[in-house]
């Protein structure tokens, strides 16, 4: 069963969320709040992933986020938003989100966006993506290429799957690898390249060009 937190400070919003997630089998909301209930909700309930609204009168969403993520367990944090250009996504991204859903996403795709969140995927929204990509990549390539570098073989391997927004089953299924096998090589990637999430560890991986494929070498280069 996975456990979500809905943070909204519209309540229309939440009990649509809650209504939504009710019906599946395999997804219990565990509390729909708004932004000043949220970490104590996260630390009573313990959820595996919040759903977080990422502007809020009463307790901007930023703030939200990085308490929940100094929590002993933090959970897997993807924000909400109604903007597909929003300056507070690379700032988000920064400080440890996992995914970018906009509210008036379908449906009948929130649980299994959430199923990929909790499995470790990648959820970008295709709205915010290019917002995401150009706030986030503004470092040098040959940064991102001496980062690359470090990466074995098979986590290079991971790094590209995980780009494709694969989840740590896929990439097991992929790679004919256990899951634990799988979280190993992320946790060893991210710790590489120096970055927080798989997200920014993505990007990087698009930044050194490492998701292009090979040059045919009957091309000129």
């Amino acid at each position: 069963m996975i456990r979500v937190l809905v943070v909204d400070d519209e309540a229309l919003i939440r009990t649509g969320v809650q209504r939504i997630l009710d019906c599946v089998h395999d997804i219990e909301v565990t509390a729909a709040v708004p932004g000043g209930q949220a970490l104590r909700a996260a630390q009573e309930a313990r959820p595996d992933v919040v759903l977080l609204d990422i502007r809020m009168p009463d307790v901007d969403g930023l703030t939200v986020l990085a308490s929940l993520r100094r929590l002993p367990h933090p959970p897997v944090v993807a924000m909400l938003t109604t903007f597909d250009m929003d300056e507070c996504v690379t700032t988000a991204l920064r400080a440890g989100a996992a995914g970018f859903l906009l509210k008036d996403t379908d449906p009948q795709q929130l649980p299994y966006l959430i199923r990929q969140l909790a499995d470790g995927g990648v959820v970008l929204a295709s709205q915010v993506a290019r917002t995401v990509v150009n706030g986030y990549l503004n470092g040098s390539p040959h940064t991102s290429d001496h980062r690359i570098a470090q990466l074995t073989d098979r986590e290079r391997a991971v790094l590209r799957l995980i780009a494709e927004g694969l989840s740590n089953t896929d990439i097991g299924a992929r790679l004919y690898l256990s899951t634990g096998t799988v979280k190993d090589h992320v946790s060893a990637l991210l710790a590489k390249l120096g970055v927080g999430n798989r997200i920014q560890a993505a990007l990087l991986a698009e930044r050194a060009g490492l998701l292009r494929p090979p040059l045919d070498p009957g091309q000129d280069a």
